[in-house]
């Protein structure tokens, strides 16, 4: 996270559906291995540890495929109304009843502190981060970020909020939107570039291009539609179960 203010270029553009396995703003990487360093999603339902590790072996893949099997289907609501605003100022530390919440820092810094390694911040700040290495797990490169680029690093909102309010959150009250906006379950610190590319699609049409990390992804996503009781594409569903399979 970088001084409260300063809001992640958050890209809007739909994509059309594509084939699941072959989805991915740059394409494959590499071997897969990306995201490893961090913490299974399995591990961590409440998104307070460090990273996205990979989901490799058959027991935990099985668990993957469960979970998401229990996110319900609907099909995309219209767009009509929504905008950035009806999710509350932007890395607001006010949301109630989510982690890391009223601690004083604002939500970005909050969360490039959990993922980013050998954190410096500004002179007599503990929140305001000025530099750190972060082990982005959706392409698998480790990114030396400086405040002076600060979107070279962005927030990915693995749901993101345009697509909760076409699938209900259109609907919520103002305080339960600015949790999900909030919520470091939510909430994952990336390659800018990666992150503008999936601009607000779902899995049917966006994953990491770090294949090894799909899974990761795919659960995750899962786990923020079932805490926040959203439903997801038929689409994203059959793309999360794929990645998994």
């Amino acid at each position: 996270m970088i001084v409260a203010g300063v809001a992640a270029i958050v890209v809007l553009a739909g994509c059309g559906p594509i084939d699941a396995k072959g989805v991915g703003g740059g394409g494959d990487t590499g071997s897969g291995g990306g995201g490893s360093t961090g913490v299974s999603p399995l591990d961590n339902p409440k998104g307070t540890e460090r990273g996205l590790a990979a989901i490799t072996s058959a027991k935990d893949k099985a668990k993957a495929v469960d979970l998401i099997k229990k996110v319900p289907t609907k099909g995309r609501g219209p767009k009509t109304g929504y905008s950035r605003d009806e999710f509350g100022y932007a890395w607001a530390d006010n949301a109630d009843g989510i982690p890391l919440a009223h601690n004083g820092c604002d939500t970005r810094n909050d969360v490039l502190a959990r993922d980013g390694e050998d954190l410096k911040y500004r002179s007599g700040s503990k929140c305001v981060l000025t530099s750190m290495t972060l082990r982005d797990p959706y392409t698998g490169k480790t990114i030396k970020w400086t405040k002076q680029d600060a979107a070279e690093v962005q927030i990915d909102h693995v749901m993101p909020l345009s697509y909760d309010w076409q699938m209900g959150a259109s609907r919520w009250s103002k305080a339960k939107r600015m949790q999900i906006a909030n919520d470091p379950l939510n909430l994952i610190p990336v390659d800018g570039s990666a992150n503008s590319s999936k601009g607000d699609s779902g899995p049917a049409t966006w994953l990491p291009p770090e294949k090894g990390i799909r899974c990761s992804y795919a659960v995750r996503f899962a786990q923020v539609a079932l805490k926040y009781e959203l439903p997801v594409t038929t689409a994203d569903k059959d793309a999360m179960l794929t990645q998994c399979a």
